[in-house]
Formats: C-alpha cells, sequence, structure tokens
C-alpha cells in the first residue's frame, strides 16, 4: 500500500470514527497530493509525497509561531494537531546527535574551514540525512556552530 492509500484509507477510518479533526487535516493532505498530481500530470510516488508532508509540517510550524506572537493559542492549538497528525506518516526524525555526527562528517569531506563553505557543507548534510526527516532549521544551526 502506496503512503497516498494508506492516508486516504485513514481518512476513510476517521470519519467512521468520526475524529473530526483527524478527518479534516486528513483532507488537506489529500486535497494537497492531489493538487501536486494534477500540477504534474502523473501520480506521485511515496517520496514525493513525503516532500510533501514536510512541506505542509513546515507550513503549519510557521502558522503555529504566527498565531502565538498574535496571541491566538485556540488556532495554535489546532495546528498543533494538525502537526501530529501529519508527522505520523513521517519517517522517524533525526535526532541531534545523528544530525550533528552527519555535519561533522560533511565538513570532514568538504574540506569545510569557514563560514563561506556553508552552503557545501549544507548540501552534503542534507543528502546525509535524507530519508531521516531531519529539519532543515536545526541542520543550519548545527552547520553554523561548527563553522564558527
Amino acid at each position: 500500500m502506496t503512503l497516498k492509500e494508506q492516508i486516504i484509507a485513514d481518512m476513510t477510518a476517521a470519519m467512521k470514527a468520526k475524529d473530526a479533526s483527524r478527518t479534516s487535516t486528513l483532507r488537506m493532505v489529500k486535497a494537497a497530493i492531489m493538487n501536486r498530481e494534477k500540477e504534474s500530470g502523473t501520480p506521485i510516488d511515496d517520496e514525493d509525497v513525503l516532500k510533501l508532508l514536510r512541506s505542509q509540517v513546515k507550513q503549519r510550524r510557521d502558522s503555529v509561531e504566527q498565531y502565538q506572537k498574535a496571541n491566538r493559542q485556540d488556532l495554535a492549538e489546532k495546528e498543533t494537531t494538525e502537526i501530529a497528525v501529519i508527522e505520523s506518516y513521517l519517517p522517524q526524525a533525526a535526532s541531534a546527535e545523528e544530525i550533528e555526527q552527519a555535519v561533522v562528517e560533511a565538513i570532514a569531506e568538504t574540506g569545510a574551514t569557514s563560514m563561506k563553505d556553508m552552503g557545501a557543507v549544507m548540501k552534503a548534510s542534507m543528502a546525509k540525512l535524507a530519508g531521516k526527516n531531519a529539519e532543515g532549521r536545526f541542520v543550519s544551526e548545527t552547520v553554523k556552530k561548527k563553522l564558527s
């Protein structure tokens, strides 16, 4: 069963269980998948679905930040709930140790010595962390610490 099929099956189960928040979130994810397929003109594979899910989580994290600044805790909680539902379809997040190890290896491979080399180190680090659901912001912070 593909990830897209799993999301649709879980959406149906959530509808039957009358789980409104989960149903709503999965409907939005399904709509995003359908839109991406329409844009490309071909069915998307699991890798593309994972990229889309990461993008959805990132959008929601940004929204939570904005809602908290605006003192709208109700909306922030709704977005946080949606993040939890979407993250259940993503692979386990990379730990801080895994990120640090990948950055150290990337620095050694690229021969980076200063902040000028950050782009190359980021590219190599993200390649090493592919499939581990590492958020770019954390990787970037780690790279900055190691290079400065």
